[in-house]
C-alpha cells in the first residue's frame, strides 16, 4: 500500500513540475515578446502602460498622459483610445527629437522626457542638468553606475 502511495505521489510530482515549467516558459515568452518590437514601439507601450488612462478628474491631463498646452482643444470626456495613442506617439516623437544629437539613447531620453518633462533632464536655472545627461555628454554610455 505504501509503495503504491509512493508511486502515485512521485509520478503527480512529476507531472505536476513538467506542467509549471510549461507554463513558466509560456509567460517567459509572452514577457520576452516585448523586446521584439522596434525601440520607439517598446516606448509607446511602456509609457502608455505606466502612465495609465487620464479621464476628466485628471484635468489637464488626457489620454495616457498629454498635457494640454494653452492652444489644444482635447477633451478627456470625447478623446478615444486611438486618438490618444496617436496623441502619444507624437508626444514621443517631438521628446525623441528634442534629444537627438544622444543618438542611440535618444528614444531613452525622449520616454524619460515624456515622464518627468524635459526641464528635469535638460536643466533650467534653477534646476541643474541630471546627472544621466552630463554622463551621455562626457561620452560615458554605463548609465547604470
Amino acid at each position: 500500500m505504501m509503495r503504491v502511495f509512493m508511486t502515485m505521489l512521485c509520478s503527480l510530482l512529476t507531472v505536476c513540475s513538467v506542467s509549471a515549467q510549461i507554463s513558466r516558459q509560456e509567460g517567459t515568452d509572452g514577457q520576452a515578446a516585448i523586446y521584439r518590437l522596434p525601440l520607439m514601439e517598446r516606448a509607446f507601450l511602456c509609457c502608455r502602460y505606466f502612465e495609465g488612462w487620464h479621464s476628466e478628474k485628471h484635468y489637464p491631463y488626457v489620454g495616457w498622459g498629454h498635457k494640454l498646452l494653452p492652444n489644444e482643444k482635447y477633451s478627456a470626456r470625447t478623446m478615444t483610445k486611438r486618438d490618444a495613442d496617436e496623441l502619444l506617439r507624437k508626444d514621443l516623437r517631438k521628446f525623441v527629437a528634442m534629444f537627438r544629437k544622444f543618438g542611440v539613447d535618444s528614444i531613452l531620453l525622449g520616454t524619460l522626457a515624456y515622464n518627468v518633462g524635459p526641464a528635469k533632464l535638460l536643466g533650467s536655472k534653477t534646476i541643474p542638468k541630471s546627472t544621466l545627461i552630463k554622463k551621455l555628454e562626457a561620452g560615458d554610455r554605463n548609465i547604470y553606475r
